[in-house]
Parts: structure tokens; C-alpha cells; sequence
């Protein structure tokens, strides 16, 4: 079997290697002609929650992308729904870059049209806005949870569980994931069984999308 050489660049500065490695561990498990190697950016140990971050990280995965690309990499995955850096790095590399946001709102149309999108920050990422439109019908987030660190508490999963909720009710009938530490708890799944419509995982979603891009441009 073909397997695909795929950079993944995680935006939450950690020295952590498992917690680094999950998200390229998840992507080869869920698509094995997937071949992952990962890396974080420097200094965001809290990772990307508002626009301060955001704009911090961007020149940061251009420079990961352009390092990956130069070292043999087929394609490059950025491992964050807000899409830092995606289509700067589109411009300076020719291989394939995928943002986890773009993918995972592209897919939720596919599944419902009346997408809700649940993630860690107060705005809808813009990679999402800009697919999902007027059909958005919520944007929340858990109470207390304001970065991905919130999420991996108790309080955090239980909060963020309750917006999903509000969100169904509002008459939601797919929620996308607008951030990729939901995909480090798993939480995609458990919300599916509680709430009996689609969850949206991002890890999920952009390896898809980066697998059907290195199938398309190597049939």
C-alpha cells in the first residue's frame, strides 16, 4: 500500500510527547496511507484562543510548513481550526496544506443544513464564517472554557457538553468542532450519543480532506 509522507503541525507548544504526537497518531489510525510526522510551534503553551494568538502563530506554521516541504514532505496538515498560517503557507510551498477548520465546516454542510459550531473562543473562526455563512445557526463554547487547557478538565468536557446541548436546541442538526484539542479528548463520539446528530471531529475531517487532496493530484 501507498503511504503518503504528511507533515502535521500542532499550534499548542508542548514538551509533552505524547500529547504532541496524538493528533498524528489519530490520523495514521483513522487513514493508514497516511505516514505522519509532527512538530509545535515555539512559545504558545496555551496554544491559539483569541486574535492575539492567532496572529503570533501564523508566520510560525508558515515557517514549519516551509522547513516540512523542504525536507520531502508530500503535504502539510495544520492541526487547528482556526487555519493559522493556511493560506499564507499555500502561497510560499506546492504541495498540498490543509487547515482543520476549512475541513471540517466543508464536511458538516455534507451532513445537515444547520450547521452549529462549538470550539474554545467567542468568534466563529473565519474559516468556518466564510464556508458556513448565513446556514450557521449557533457559535458557543462551554462556560469557563477559554483555551484547549480548559478542555482537558472535567469542568471543561462537562461545559462544553452543555453548549452542544443549547445548540440542538436552537434546532442545530450537525455541530462542527471548531477546535482540535476536542479531537485530543475524544469528545466528538460521547456528544454524537448524547445528542443523536452528527459531531464533526477536525482531526477526522482534515486527514480526509488531506487524503483525498494527495490521492487527487497522484491518481
Amino acid at each position: 500500500m501507498r503511504r503518503y509522507r504528511v507533515g502535521l503541525i500542532r499550534v499548542l507548544t508542548t514538551e509533552d510527547p505524547e500529547l504532541l504526537g496524538l493528533h498524528g497518531k489519530l490520523l495514521e489510525q483513522y487513514f493508514p496511507m497516511l505516514e505522519v510526522e509532527f512538530r509545535c510551534i515555539p512559545h504558545q503553551p496555551e496554544g491559539i484562543h483569541d486574535d492575539a494568538t492567532m496572529a503570533l502563530s501564523a508566520p510560525k506554521v508558515v515557517a514549519l510548513a516551509r522547513e516540512m516541504w523542504q525536507e520531502g514532505f508530500e503535504a502539510i496538515v495544520v492541526s487547528c481550526a482556526g487555519d493559522p498560517g493556511v493560506e499564507q503557507a499555500r502561497r510560499e510551498v506546492p504541495i498540498p496544506v490543509v487547515g482543520a477548520g476549512e475541513s471540517t465546516a466543508a464536511l458538516s454542510l455534507f451532513y445537515g443544513s444547520r450547521p452549529a459550531v462549538l470550539g474554545i473562543t467567542a468568534d466563529v473562526p473565519a474559516g468556518f464564517q466564510r464556508t458556513l455563512g448565513p446556514a450557521l445557526v449557533s457559535s458557543d463554547r462551554g462556560d469557563g472554557v477559554e483555551s484547549v487547557l480548559d478542555l482537558m478538565t472535567a469542568q471543561g468536557c462537562a461545559a462544553t457538553s452543555e453548549a452542544a446541548k443549547r445548540q440542538k436546541a436552537m434546532g442545530a442538526d450537525v455541530i462542527a468542532l471548531s477546535c482540535t484539542g476536542m479531537s485530543t479528548i475524544r469528545i466528538a463520539p460521547e456528544l454524537e450519543r448524547e445528542l443523536g446528530i452528527p459531531v464533526l471531529d477536525p482531526v477526522m475531517c482534515e486527514g480526509l480532506m488531506v487524503l483525498f487532496e494527495l490521492l487527487r493530484r497522484h491518481v
